[in-house]
């Protein structure tokens, strides 16, 4: 199972140091391709609007599924069942009926706005005040945004929500009853309890948002242009090799960070157990 998933990776890596242009053939060791992505104007703008997208979404993701994760905590069951099931509904559903229904979302409410400032342009008060209102807006960068904090939300809330029924109710009551505010309570008793949820509801929310390509394609507009989306417009012709270089990139800098978060948890687990030692022999 592991040969069938990693073979078409190592199979992408190794030809990004071919020589030759075609994917069948080994044409020797070259490091062009990676030096023909950095001039590679088209590819490295997606990239950084790819980037820019996903690292903003799932920010703005991560806090607002948190919050949510720790209100439906709070709920009474049959609220809480209810409102999970409204949040279960963006992860089974089809990627291409959310992205028709959102793009016909973005597009009737840039027809109210438009219609809305010509309505108020038209008012006699306002052309005395030389006063002129544009609310319309296109789909582009701010739709795309907001399309995928959408889908990303519930990756979050269904992270964090398991690290929230393993918490004791009781530490942030003893945080209160020892002085502690309420907000310095969440920040130095809660959260810390909820990083290792919180942590892994972002690193799904960044992976789903910048995997992401039917969303995108529906809630982009034409003058904004994702990583998956160029990469889908050369499909069509050919598959430039540079795209095998910077593959080879993203996954070797997915690979360390993943590294690096493995290592900080073994570390973290290590410490706690030799509190618990410590605090055993004591």
């Amino acid at each position: 199972m592991f040969l069938f998933l990693y073979a078409p990776i190592f199979v992408l890596i190794v030809f990004s140091f071919n020589d030759s242009k075609s994917n069948a053939v080994w044409g020797g060791f070259t490091l062009d391709w990676y030096a023909q992505l950095l001039e590679n104007r088209t590819v490295l703008d997606a990239l950084q609007t790819t980037l820019l997208v996903s690292i903003l979404a799932t920010l703005i993701a991560t806090v607002a599924g948190t919050a949510a994760a720790i209100g439906f905590s709070s709920m009474r069951r049959r609220a809480r069942t209810a409102c999970l099931t409204v949040n279960n509904i963006p992860l089974t559903n089809a990627d291409i009926i959310t992205g028709v229904s959102m793009m016909l979302l973005f597009v009737f409410a840039g027809q109210v706005l438009a219609d809305l400032s010509s309505w108020l342009n038209g008012l006699q008060w306002v052309e005395d005040a030389n006063l002129w209102f544009d609310f319309e807006f296109n789909l582009g960068f701010v739709t795309l945004l907001i399309a995928h904090i959408t889908f990303d939300i519930p990756y979050v809330i269904l992270s964090v929500l398991p690290k929230i029924r393993q918490l004791d109710p009781n530490l942030a009551e003893a945080a209160l009853d020892l002085g502690a505010t309420p907000m310095t309570a969440f920040r130095k008793v809660v959260l810390p309890e909820l990083m290792p949820g919180i942590i892994n509801g972002a690193l799904i929310a960044f992976t789903m948002s910048i995997d992401d390509f039917v969303i995108s394609y529906f809630t982009a507009g034409s003058q904004v242009s994702t990583l998956s989306m160029v990469v889908y417009s050369m499909v069509r012709r050919r598959v430039s090799p540079e795209i095998n270089a910077l593959s080879t990139l993203m996954f070797v800098a997915v690979l360390a960070l993943l590294i690096i978060i493995n290592l900080r948890q073994a570390r973290q687990e290590a410490a706690r157990a030799r509190d618990r030692r410590t605090a055993g022999r004591s």
